[in-house]
């Protein structure tokens, strides 16, 4: 399979960087990290977590290696409570041990806990160094590591602390989710029905027809087949193109911006998936999970503001359904997410920025005081009880 190439160009950088996207790339990543990188850098610190360095770690790290880069490496815990302000310490502290300097570079090879972290100490560590990107689950591959947020969480809730610093490079070896968990890959495809409803009715057939041929159900994607290799990597090529169109115009979520093309836009689902994340001490959900409850409750908002039709209503909560069994609601307090909302990153002069939907393509912007209180507190109750 012949990779893929976007390119994004932001106005910060001089000089436009690379996102590749293909399958069994990754004993071309030391080649890859020598292009991308253009300070002529010696060192090349990796941060990974246990589980995805013991699987993908010796290749990356031998590609690199025969590339003439001198190698460390650093594993943080996993799971996204570890996305804080101590990882972020320990995170500087080793790269300071590895003495890297402005010419050298930190590589993330991960999820969006890694992504995160690994990408806010390259920003702060002597004031930014070179950043790359090897992302390993479905969702890092079409959000996170597309676009240069970076942050950690804090006890007020989910990335409030983090800077906006684009990567020099971004390599997508789709082969790496062959070995994803199914939950994983729902947490992923969540995400994809989330872009699919903002973008427009093409990107969402596309998800929710590959999503009907492959439904997760407990297994792993047969990327045995070439058939399915090739429809997925269509599918993140689709789905990273129109993330990077909307970081192009507006790389940093300007404050004055509501219009359908500002990137607050990408924040559909977030509101309710961030609230319920807090609440359940970042443990129960996987992001992309509490995102697919984020989708159905944006939706039901949208539809008791007769904003969305009921059809579409249904159709948006049928596609996300076939992205996977989402974890339970039980138990979680209708209150303690009414109260997380007021800690969302995307308060703007202490109003909550409501992005809903006239109808699948078409998002909307609604600040606090057009949203009545009384439908949002219906929208939260009804999708507790399901």
């Amino acid at each position: 399979m012949a990779s893929k190439i976007i390119s994004i160009r932001t106005s910060k950088r001089s000089s436009e960087y690379e996102i590749t996207i293909g399958s069994g790339l990754l004993s071309g990543a030391g080649a890859w990290a020598a292009r991308s990188i253009a300070t002529g850098a010696k060192r090349v610190a990796v941060i990974s977590n246990p589980t995805v360095f013991g699987l993908y770690g010796d290749a990356l790290n031998a590609s690199l290696k025969k590339s003439g880069f001198q190698v460390s490496t650093w594993l943080m815990k996993d799971g996204e409570r570890h996305k804080s302000l101590r990882s972020l310490e320990a995170a500087l502290g080793f790269l300071g041990e590895s003495r890297l300097t402005r010419a050298d570079a930190v590589l993330a090879l991960g999820g969006g806990v890694v992504g995160d972290l690994a990408g806010f100490a390259a920003s702060v560590y002597l004031r930014g160094i070179p950043f790359l990107e090897v992302p390993t689950t479905l969702l890092s591959m079409i959000d996170s590591s597309v676009g240069g947020k970076t942050g950690v969480n804090t006890k007020f809730g989910k990335n409030l602390v983090g800077s906006f610093y684009q990567p020099n490079g971004v390599f997508i070896d789709i082969g790496v989710l062959a070995t994803l968990p199914s939950r994983e890959l729902t947490a992923g495809f969540c995400e994809a029905v989330k872009q699919g409803a903002i973008s427009g009715k093409r990107l969402f057939w596309l998800t929710g027809d590959f999503l009907e041929r492959y439904r997760v159900k407990g297994r792993h994607l047969e990327l045995s087949d070439e058939r399915v290799r090739s429809e997925l990597a269509e599918l993140i090529f689709s789905q990273v193109s129109f993330k990077a169109r909307i970081v192009r115009q507006d790389e940093r979520e300007a404050l004055d911006r509501s219009d359908a093309k500002s990137r607050k836009i990408l924040n559909f689902g977030h509101t309710f998936g961030h609230a319920l994340e807090k609440v359940t001490g970042f443990r129960r959900f996987r992001h992309g999970e509490a995102v697919g409850y984020g989708i159905v409750f944006a939706a039901e908002l949208s539809k008791i503001l007769e904003l969305l039709g009921q059809d579409e209503l249904e159709w948006l909560n049928d596609v996300v359904h076939r992205a996977g069994q989402l974890p339970p609601l039980n138990g979680i307090d209708a209150k303690e997410v009414l109260d997380a909302f007021q800690f969302d990153k995307k308060l703007i002069a202490e109003s909550i920025q409501w992005i809903l939907l006239e109808k699948i393509g078409r998002p909307v912007i609604l600040s606090g005081t057009e949203v009545p209180s009384s439908a949002v507190k219906q929208a939260v109750g009804k999708i507790l009880s399901k």
